[in-house]
């Protein structure tokens, strides 16, 4: 059985175990489970399909009525699984995991659609022998009318269904019994007119159809009608009102059948509610609320502009962790509490959307104000801790704020947008909100993007390496090269290693990337040695990611490049950031104290940029430190800046004194370049000698070369 298999098995397991005690199906729960597998299957492949399209749901939903799932306390229960489980044992490997959420959400609300109507129709069905009853009363009671009254009174009397009789001015002569109880009474009908009985809730057509009917215009006519009863509470009917005429023609009398269809009615209302609702904090949920920003959004719905807020609690995954998920629910039910309260008008929604996220929607909102008033007022809500179990638990959030015209923009696309801002909001600390605006939505989606595409960008030969020479101070000459990688987007063009190593390192995609980066240089630098004259090496710089640092075979795969190739070990040079190894303990330098002493060097690459601690540079396995270009900018023209002269012969005094080489970055000018020779600095790198380029530019360079530069 292949996984997607199983997984579906397990679901429809879960599901029967679930759902089957409140059946009243005669199968056994074996063959309940098997029942259920299909319609599993359906659903996943529903939240796999594209386009989406949830209405295989619906069918779901008719298939457990049909099953005899009809008690209305099951349907949370059928919901919860599909909630809980459907993506967990069925996941969409394709999709984002926000997006397989919101599809398994909509899913939800399909399901719970076609289980209310498959329950009203089955009601329906169940009382239809009662409208058929209904309907030979009516024939009869004409008959009766004309010829005779007991016949009609046995008729009327006995009918299951509400039957009265008025004149065309509406006057109420004749009740059933049925009728009566349906109201409460017959002193709430009697001796009244069929005017009276005007309902808030009455559709737009009933008293035109009415008086159509009473104006001989049409012969009847069948709505869904509410009425009051005595206790202020609605009785909903299926109304079906017939004109009976004399032996003539001529209009006599209005008859009125009445089914109660108001269990029906409130069953589908909770239904409704319960699939567009979170069931633990009462809120609406993420279809609710994707409907209703749906409607706001779409053209002719008379909606101008609108405001989002989508707030994500900071650190909530910490009072999981710590103090578990019943604790984590109790304090998501205080949160919905407070949002709930900062809703000051009808125009506007707060929802929950999943996990500890929430939106607030404004509809029309007079200004940008008053959008971050909202936000304003949310996060003084959340300022105050919430007290539970004798525990003080701070609570604060992170709050993407979208506002503009409808029209323009879907409602995925607005919340994207809400979502990028938030995390934007997140990333500057926190406890704050941020307004959304295109160029940071750009970078973003730029951003997910790239990283959507690194994974395959190295299989598809996309990334090339440019080689910027190191030259030896002493004498000009060209000791080696520092590899940097570039990426040749078919979109974005070619992009330096800031733009994407960053995703790289967040993704592990850096790994091997950094691995065909050292395969590649190594392969370069043992051909640079086979064009020498003098065929010494030519030493090749590879930039090390901690990520690599850290990497258990990282080792072996060194080993195996310099095998391959037939590359000297002294010739190849790791270049390690000051951030990745100022601070390490012994088992993170292992790695490096094996490659030295495979022969290997490593550089210290960028010091200067963090707090280091000098003393660690004597146990350090290091050999070469690479000055940060932030140290040499005041040498760049006569006079240099003195303090910066003496920091640098400070620098090159210690390493020397430890047995260090001192490289310099981003040396632009001759005047640079002659400070840093007369402080004693071994080699050096920049623009001044030649910008990164291909392998060959490297073979050609001359000291003229790059004097003239």
């Amino acid at each position: 059985m292949d996984a997607r298999a199983d997984g579906l098995r397990r679901f429809a397991t879960i599901w029967s175990r679930a759902i089957y005690p409140a059946t009243a199906t005669s199968m056994t729960r074996a063959e309940f489970e098997e029942y259920l597998l299909p319609l599993a299957r359906g659903l996943d492949e529903a939240l796999r399909a594209t386009p989406f399209d949830p209405r295989p749901a619906f069918e779901v939903g008719s298939a457990l009525v049909a099953a005899h799932c009809t008690d209305p306390e099951v349907l949370p229960s059928i919901l919860r699984v599909v909630d809980a489980y459907l993506v967990l044992y069925c996941p969409p490997e394709e999709l984002p995991a926000d997006e397989s959420r919101s599809r398994c959400a909509r899913l939800q609300h399909a399901i719970a659609a076609g289980f209310a109507r498959a329950l009203v129709e089955r009601t329906r069905y169940e009382q239809e022998a009662i409208s058929r009853a209904a309907i030979a009363a009516r024939a009869e009671a004409e008959t009766a009318l004309q010829a005779s009254e007991a016949r009609f009174r046995a008729v009327f009397e006995g009918a299951a269904v509400g039957i009265g009789i008025a004149d065309l001015d509406g006057r109420i002569l004749e009740l059933n019994d049925a009728l009566t109880q349906m109201f409460g009474g017959e002193h709430h009908v009697r001796n009244r007119n069929v005017s009276d009985f005007v309902h808030p809730d009455d559709g737009a057509d009933v008293w035109g159809l009415y008086g159509e009917l009473v104006r001989g215009e049409r012969d009847d006519y069948r709505i869904t009608k509410p009425y009051y009863r005595p206790d202020g509470t609605a009785l909903w009917t299926n109304l079906s009102v017939s004109l009976l005429r004399d032996s003539s023609g001529v209009p006599q009398y209005q008859l009125a059948l009445m089914e109660d269809i108001t269990e029906a009615r409130l069953l589908t209302e909770r239904l409704r509610h319960e699939a567009t609702h979170d069931t633990l904090t009462g809120l609406p949920n993420r279809a609710l609320f994707f409907e209703r920003l749906e409607q706001a959004l779409s053209p002719g719905t008379g909606t101008e502009r609108l405001g989002l807020c989508y707030l994500d609690l900071d650190g909530f995954k910490a009072v999981n962790d710590s103090l578990g998920h019943a604790v984590g629910d109790r304090l998501l039910v205080a949160v919905a509490e407070r949002l709930q309260a900062c809703v000051t008008a009808p125009d506007q929604l707060v929802a929950r959307i999943g996990g500890d996220e929430f939106a607030a929607l404004i509809v029309d909102p007079a200004t940008q104000g008053e959008v971050t008033d909202l936000a304003d007022r949310i996060l003084a809500a959340l300022s105050t801790t919430v007290r539970l179990d004798g525990r003080e638990l701070p609570v604060h959030g992170s709050i993407g704020i979208v506002e503009g015209p409808t029209g323009t923009r879907g409602a995925a696309d607005v919340l994207r947008s809400a979502d990028i801002t938030m995390y934007r909001a997140k990333a500057a600390g926190g406890n704050r909100y941020e307004v959304a605006d295109p160029d940071s939505d750009a970078r973003a989606i730029t951003r997910h993007g790239l990283t959507n595409r690194l994974p395959t960008a190295l299989e598809r030969g996309e990334f090339f390496i440019e080689y910027q020479p190191l030259i030896r101070l002493a004498d000009g000459s060209v000791q080696g090269a520092e590899a940097l990688v570039r990426w040749c987007h078919p979109l974005h063009g070619v992009l330096g290693p800031d733009q994407f190593i960053p995703l790289a390192e967040s993704t592990g995609q850096i790994v091997p990337l950094g691995r065909w980066v050292l395969q590649e240089s190594a392969r370069q630098a043992r051909e640079w040695q086979r064009r020498s004259a003098d065929g010494l090496p030519v030493r090749v710089n590879v930039n090390l990611s901690p990520c690599q640092l850290y990497h258990p075979g990282l080792v072996d795969e060194v080993a195996a490049v310099l095998e391959e190739t037939g590359l000297d070990p002294t010739a190849l040079c790791l270049e390690v950031t000051e951030s990745a190894l100022i601070g390490a303990d012994e088992d993170a330098l292992k790695p490096l104290r094996r490659l030295v002493d495979l022969g290997v060097d490593i550089a210290l690459d960028d010091f200067g940029t963090g707090y280091s601690n000098l003393s660690s540079l004597r146990w350090l396995p290091i050999s070469n430190l690479k000055l940060d270009r932030a140290f040499t900018r005041g040498i760049r023209q006569h006079p240099a800046d003195p303090v910066d002269l003496k920091i640098v012969e400070g620098i090159v005094s210690l390493a020397h004194t430890l047995g260090l080489t001192v490289t310099v970055e981003g040396v632009e000018t001759r005047t640079q370049a002659e400070h840093l020779g007369l402080l004693g600095c071994d080699t050096a790198q920049g623009w001044y000698y030649a910008r990164p380029g291909p392998p060959d530019h490297l073979h050609t360079l001359t000291l003229a070369d790059a004097m003239s530069a």
